[in-house]
């Protein structure tokens, strides 16, 4: 059974989507089965893997909101061992559709349980806020990986989300757990990142990963030419992190 690892933080601009289509395809790379299901409004996930938003006729919208039968929602991608349940423009009226539906907190969880056996890992790229579609994720997920730019506001968005998380276990999923924390956009120079890096390890004791991204140009530029990092440059510092990553979690989830 495949397992499902949401990566997420509310506070936009962390490096959230880039980890998602990055990490994703670096374990597929690595020899296992991922599938990537974008629910984030924005589908920068989907344009990530060369995915054209306006070609896509079943979305994670079509397979949440309408039932459409999750395979039918599941494209292949060009890379290897990569699948992907695309996002659309509707997913950002799925919130208020959402709020009159029975059990509406597990449409995602209770479509992805029907795919799961085909998968070594699914990954789902959340939305960059806490309402009902980052809920279904959280309850469709076994884990939460969590990018961090390490800066002085980091952790105010991390108590946030710690209590979202609380509710969720409390409510929904009992056994969801922090899969790691990952530091993104690291200069290892600066003494703030240093201090940021020290106090996250306090929160997380024993869950921030060892590899940390590094900022870089051609991490920005991958996706607009659709394609994960270690495609797009394998020798760049971003894709040796990201693939560094990559067997990280393998290893963690032997």
């Amino acid at each position: 059974m495949g397992k499902v690892i949401g990566v997420t933080n509310q506070k936009g601009g962390v490096g959230k989507t880039t980890t998602a289509v990055n990490t994703a395809a670096g374990i597929a790379k690595l020899g296992k089965k991922v599938l990537l299901v974008d629910v984030d409004p924005q589908g920068n996930a989907t344009s990530g893997v060369g995915i054209d938003k306006r070609s896509v006729r079943y979305s994670s919208y079509s397979v949440i909101i309408d039932k459409v039968k999750t395979e039918d929602a599941i494209m292949h991608t060009q890379f290897t061992n990569l699948d992907i349940i695309p996002a659309s423009m509707d997913l950002a009226a799925a919130e208020i559709e959402l709020v009159e539906m029975e059990h509406r907190e597990s449409r995602l969880k209770n479509a992805l349980a029907l795919v799961k056996g085909n998968y070594d890992f699914i990954f789902i790229d959340c939305p960059p806020s806490l309402g009902l579609i980052t809920t279904n994720a959280f309850c469709a997920a076994d884990t939460l990986l969590v990018p961090i730019q390490p800066e002085y506001y980091a952790l105010e968005g991390l108590s946030q989300l710690m209590n979202t998380v609380r509710k969720v276990k409390r409510r929904y999923n009992q056994y969801l757990d922090i899969e790691g924390v990952l530091l993104t956009m690291y200069d290892g120079r600066l003494n703030l990142t240093q201090q940021v890096v020290e106090e996250v390890k306090k929160f997380f004791p024993r869950k921030v990963f060892a590899a940390v991204i590094p900022r870089g140009v051609r991490l920005s530029e991958a996706p607009s030419f659709g394609m994960p990092i270690m495609y797009f440059d394998k020798s760049c510092k971003g894709a040796i992190s990201y693939m560094e990553l990559s067997e990280e979690i393998i290893n963690n989830n032997k």
